[in-house]
């Protein structure tokens, strides 16, 4: 696949890793991590799963509206979506792994509806498409 990025974005992390700093180029990102008390960490700090996690549920959340458009149907306007990002221990290689829980509150929609959508989104999503058979997704959708 060729892909021609019309915008590229630049961070930097420093100190370590998951206890240092990221700053973004343009400076609109810049946070202390700190991994989370469930990882041994003072949890004071931002983390990279939550940081993925809110970009991912920004991106879903685009893709989810640009499939509605193109179905026609009207996306409700107290629509959300929220992306669980899990981190855990990989039996396959002793590493660590991803899963995401991605739900999409679609209030007032019929049912069949809201995950014909959310499906349609998460094939179309590019954070879904990049992790497709690297994490593991379940993907809802509650009206």
């Amino acid at each position: 696949m060729s892909i021609d990025p019309v915008y590229r974005v630049t961070s930097t992390a420093t100190g370590g890793g998951r206890d240092g700093h990221v700053q973004s180029e343009s400076g609109r990102i810049n946070l202390d991590l700190r991994p989370p008390v469930e990882m041994g960490g003072s949890g004071d700090g931002a983390n990279p799963e939550e940081l993925f996690s809110a970009g991912y549920a920004a991106c879903f959340m685009g893709a989810l509206r640009l499939v509605a458009k193109n179905a026609k149907v009207a996306v409700p306007e107290a629509a959300a979506v929220t992306v669980t990002i899990g981190i855990g221990k990989d039996p396959a290689d002793g590493g660590f792994g991803l899963v995401a829980d991605i739900v999409a509150a679609l209030p007032g929609l019929d049912q069949a509806t809201a995950d014909e959508l959310v499906q349609a989104a998460h094939g179309f999503c590019p954070y879904s498409k990049a992790t497709k058979g690297n994490i593991a997704h379940h993907v809802s959708a509650t009206v």
